[in-house]
């Protein structure tokens, strides 16, 4: 029998790949120690427990999405850039649905922090450049933003919409439309 060569980076990897296909709640070390065929003991000189392991996920998740998202946004700007940056999160959703979840993890402060999280908010702000918002603006806008895009892409993978027409994709559309307007249009502070 062969012995699998065990790292916290392929741990992590077959991780996210068992949170695509089971969810990503239902990921432990004791369920990847099946994959793997080996004792959860193990696992053990590699992560320090599932939590450890969820947290490898989500910083993966993080680091692809801004990944994703860096390349999607290169010289846009705009509803350009706005469609661009809604569209990485919405078809990451899809490919990766496990992943998706794990980027929502509560991480520690100083996990956080030194997270591709950092970068999300950085693009997103570099985003709203293009329509002329200033803060305290921007950081509602960048709330925003991920509010709808979470929401939107949340409750269309949850079967939210799939009872009515019209078609998501022209609902996403039209919501993305409507953002653009919006951010065009930003309400002045009180």
């Amino acid at each position: 029998m062969t012995r699998v060569r065990l790292t916290p980076e392929r741990l992590t990897r077959a991780g996210a790949e068992l949170a695509d296909e089971v969810g990503f709640d239902q990921v432990t070390v004791s369920e990847l120690a099946r994959r793997f065929d080996v004792k959860v003991a193990s696992l053990y000189s590699h992560l320090k427990n599932s939590h450890d392991l969820r947290t490898r996920i989500a910083l993966l998740a993080l680091e692809e999405l801004a990944d994703r998202a860096a390349d999607a946004l290169a010289g846009r700007a705009g509803k350009d850039a706005l469609t661009a940056l809604a569209n990485v999160y919405r078809d990451y959703a899809r490919e990766h649905p496990g992943r998706y979840a794990a980027a929502q993890f509560r991480l520690a402060p100083e996990v956080a922090a030194g997270s591709a999280g950092a970068r999300h908010a950085q693009m997103t702000r570099a985003l709203l450049r293009g329509y002329d918002l200033t803060e305290p603006d921007q950081t509602h806008a960048v709330r925003l933003l991920g509010s709808v895009f979470h929401g939107y892409v949340s409750l269309e993978m949850g079967g939210g919409f799939s009872h009515s027409a019209p078609d998501t994709q022209d609902t996403w559309t039209r919501v993305l439309d409507a953002l653009d307007a919006l951010l065009r249009n930003w309400p002045p502070s009180p």
